[in-house]
């Protein structure tokens, strides 16, 4: 692997760029939750090029608390993970609260993040995720708990703007959960109408800034280059950034943002990051894409597994690179890792990275549509006695945020 990949220096110390609660960081950046994509093997991976907080995959509470073997796994962090971060998704307060003490009891975490951004029509027509903060009072009941009984844990709070424009949730929200005691608040950008279509509205994460004081806000949406976290820090005055989609299939991102945050603050001269930017071969991708699997297999412990798993990867990995349908076919088919560097062998190594063809959005964006939400759901701020019946059957595990 050449130096454009190389892994980020981390032997000199900086003075932390960030602040959550006792968690310092020396670069501004924290890795989405993502179902399915952020468990250990992408976050040890991730790692390999930059610094940052990875976090978990988002695990419900009640099949925390209920143990569930998906979830007991789900929250295994390697050794390597000195900052064990999970993201607990929940929608009723003695749960949530039961899930954060299991946790803490049982010294399985150093930072808990909370979701409440997820805009799957199955999750929010029931109450949850997105249309959660709408009850305001149940989401500061949600949030008061966790951090009561997370103790000297740190939690934090990711959120959406809203239901929709006309029922935004985000500044009511973050002021109720800044008053409950969290230590950061990250705003995804979209409303739960918009899921993950259009632009982001930065101009929102600057209003969130601009009102709250006393900790961190962090900006999501549409960073798909370490130009587009160094816009949004200066133009919204955000604190740091989360990054979702843009890294899928580019783990190297964390490297370049590592980078440019430093050459920000003085760290790094701007002819070095420059310089070290990420352009990966074809073989270096290729490499890539194989370590990934090797890490896959690790968590499964099971090699067809994670050949199976890796395949959703692919078409990410190799977005703009001249690689065939069959190549993507046979790797598609392959059951071992040395079945996977047979495949990997039959590629020109040498092709150059193909600049922005290898860029830009990714990930399916969906496109705006009308919220799925309970019966009346919007005729009232407080929690309705039906509606306590369809947030029991909330919490399933979907990707949020």
């Amino acid at each position: 692997m050449n130096s454009s990949l190389a892994t980020v220096d981390t032997a000199v110390t900086p003075a932390p760029a960030l602040r959550i609660g006792p968690i310092e960081l020396e670069v501004p950046v924290v890795l989405a939750p993502m179902a399915g994509i952020t468990n250990t093997a992408y976050r040890r991976l991730c790692r390999e090029y930059g610094a940052g907080l990875y976090v978990s995959e988002m695990i419900t509470s009640r099949a925390l608390v209920e143990r569930t073997p998906e979830s007991m796994r789900l929250i295994r962090h390697h050794p390597s993970e000195t900052l064990r971060s999970i993201q607990l998704y929940g929608v009723d307060p003695a749960t949530m609260r039961q899930a954060v003490t299991m946790l803490v009891d049982e010294n399985l975490a150093d930072h808990i993040d909370m979701n409440f951004g997820c805009p799957v029509a199955k999750v929010t027509r029931k109450g949850g995720g997105s249309a959660l903060p709408w009850k305001l009072g149940l989401f500061r009941q949600i949030v008061e708990q966790a951090v009561e009984a997370a103790g000297d844990i740190p939690v934090t709070v990711k959120m959406r703007k809203g239901i929709d424009d006309d029922h935004l949730t985000y500044l009511e929200a973050a002021r109720a959960a800044e008053g409950a005691g969290v230590k950061s608040i990250a705003l995804h950008a979209r409303t739960a109408a918009d899921f993950y279509s259009g632009q982001a509205d930065w101009s929102a994460i600057a209003t969130l800034k601009e009102t709250i004081t006393s900790i961190p806000v962090l900006g999501n949406g549409d960073i798909w280059s370490a130009d587009d976290a160094i816009r949004m820090v200066d133009e919204t005055g955000c604190d740091g950034v989360v990054v979702g989609r843009g890294c899928l299939g580019r783990p190297w991102l964390f490297g370049d943002l590592a980078d440019a945050f430093r050459v920000r603050i003085g760290q790094l001269d701007a002819s070095v990051a420059r310089e070290s930017r990420a352009a990966p071969t074809l073989g270096e991708v290729a490499s890539a894409i194989r370590r990934h699997t090797e890490l896959l297999s690790e968590f499964f412990e099971d090699e067809d597994r994670a050949c199976r798993d890796i395949r959703k990867h692919v078409a990410w990995y190799f977005k703009g690179y001249p690689v065939g349908h069959e190549v993507r076919a046979s790797l598609s088919m392959v059951k071992s890792l040395a079945e996977m560097d047979a495949v990997l062998a039959t590629l020109d190594g040498s092709l150059p990275y193909p600049g922005i063809d290898a860029e830009g959005p990714r990930g399916r964006a969906g496109s705006p549509k009308r919220p799925s939400l309970p019966d009346k759901w919007l005729e009232s701020r407080d929690l309705a006695l039906p509606e306590r019946a369809e947030l029991a059957s909330a919490e399933l595990h979907h990707s949020g945020g």
